[in-house]
């Protein structure tokens, strides 16, 4: 019988032929069901399970959607690099990348023609300039609305990071109290960002997805499902960027 062990990649065979899909193992004992999810970044499906006993049923679940995950990842946006003349989005508004021409650090700026993110270097130099702007603007927006729902919820302070995760737009570890989030959402709008922050502050009173962990969500942030609609919809793209 074949052993699996969480983070193994399997090969799984493409229906109609072709390059054979890539299968990553993932065990998350908060996953309350088997799921399959695009990795869109990685090129490859996520089969998640409850628990290593479940990995096998995740597997053949992961088979029966062999079909479905063959057209997400043909049909997945292809990586773009930060580069002069790019348009992303921040807080859901398109941004113009505009190269400075000299070694200054990402700036923000408002032009007659929309916001415009300048930066200076060249190739990887430029990248790196834009993301590390990236980077601090969602640990600030970030940052602010988990004060704001921590607060509301009579909770005592976490600590807050910023990571470049494939797998997941946010995590809360409640016995450390720490909360990461992806930095790719402050792309999204600010409605969705709020979304995120608030549904990692509502671990640290409920670790599940159960009722009552939703009914927090929605006591901090009213109806949350479509921002999780969004997500789903327009994470890929996200992903894509850089």
């Amino acid at each position: 019988m074949t052993q699996f062990h969480n983070g193994a990649r399997l090969r799984l065979e493409r229906p109609g032929g072709g390059e054979p899909l890539t299968l990553r193992l993932s065990v998350n004992a908060r996953a309350r069901r088997l799921s399959v999810r695009i990795d869109a970044r990685a090129g490859e499906a996520v089969v998640v399970a409850p628990s290593l006993r479940t990995l096998p049923q995740a597997v053949d679940f992961a088979r029966t959607r062999a079909l479905w995950i063959a057209e997400r990842l043909t049909a997945r946006p292809q990586t773009t690099p930060l580069s002069p003349g790019q348009e992303i989005l921040l807080a859901g508004r398109a941004v113009r990348l505009e190269a400075t021409g000299a070694a200054a650090a990402a700036r923000l700026v408002d032009t007659d023609a929309g916001p415009v993110l300048r930066a200076g270097g060249d190739g990887e130099a430029f990248s790196r300039r834009v993301l590390n702007w990236l980077r601090a603007e969602a640990r600030r927006r970030l940052t602010d609305r988990t004060e704001v729902h921590r607060a509301a919820l009579g909770q005592a302070p976490v600590r807050v990071s910023i990571t470049d995760s494939r797998t997941r737009w946010g995590s809360c570890s409640p016995h450390n109290r720490s909360i990461r989030y992806s930095w790719r959402v402050v792309m999204a709008p600010e409605a969705v960002l709020d979304y995120l922050a608030a549904h990692e502050v509502a671990h640290l009173v409920h670790a599940d997805h159960s009722p009552a962990y939703w009914s927090v969500v929605e006591r901090l942030i009213g109806d949350h499902r479509p921002h999780r609609r969004w997500l789903r919809s327009h994470g890929a793209a996200l992903h894509a960027v850089g």
